[in-house]
């Protein structure tokens, strides 16, 4: 039966079952208990993208070290400093720590920047066909800028969204209210690792990828809206 389905969508109805049932359970249910299963999501996730990931080869993987070295080592300098994003400090939701930054804070900036990249990769690719159909001719370097410049403003809008549902979850905590500064360094390292996701060689569809974003949007925003 299943040999019917394709990876993309058995892989889509494992992420929209598990954040439909954490989405409920949090609203309307043992909210302790959903807040502590939040490792075990993110590991699901990060495990469904590796297996909807096509052709994984060396690049592929040299990628994933750098979103999750660079964005733990930005995350290190922030809690420990103060310098990156500001002054907050993360709680215990998010299991074992190293310099008081959990190691799943790591796998989150890779999940973060590969379905933003992926996402407007997809979308790109899309109206690049259409627009050569219709006769034109596609600037190599626009199409870079977009895939940067867009998937990091995806990628900060993605962390907005999520900001205060993450303080009320416990993920993380801020000594005030969220600065500005924080958006702006989530840009700026964006930008960094989605400048590698463009030049770096690997298989960049992944329709997965997509309706992971789609469904984490979802997941935040209800959950903005409606919790309490």
């Amino acid at each position: 039966m299943l040999q019917s389905f394709t990876k993309h969508q058995i892989a889509t109805a494992i992420a929209v079952f598990f954040h439909a049932v954490g989405m409920v359970g949090l609203l309307y249910y043992d909210r302790g208990f959903f807040i502590q299963a939040t490792p075990f999501n993110l590991l699901l996730s990060f495990a469904l993208l590796l297996w909807t990931q096509e052709d994984k080869n060396i690049s592929f993987f040299l990628f994933f070290a750098a979103c999750f070295l660079t964005g733990f080592a930005a995350e290190v300098i922030g809690v420990n400093t103060g310098m990156l994003f500001g002054d907050y400090r993360y709680g215990d939701v998010l299991g074992y720590k190293a310099w008081g930054v959990p190691l799943l804070i790591g796998v989150n900036w890779f999940l973060i920047v590969y379905c933003c990249g992926i996402s407007i990769h997809t979308l790109l690719r899309r109206l690049l066909n259409r627009l050569h159909e219709n006769g034109g001719k596609p600037v190599p370097a626009l199409k870079a800028l977009s895939v940067i410049v867009d998937g990091a403003s995806l990628a900060v809008f993605f962390d907005w969204l999520m900001e205060p549902v993450a303080v009320k979850l416990g993920y993380w905590t801020w000594a005030g209210d969220i600065p500005f500064f924080n958006y702006l360094c989530w840009f700026i390292i964006s930008l960094l690792l989605l400048a590698i996701f463009h030049r770096v060689k690997f298989s960049k569809q992944n329709k997965f990828a997509v309706h992971l974003l789609l469904i984490q949007l979802m997941f935040f925003l209800v959950l903005r809206a409606f919790m309490k």
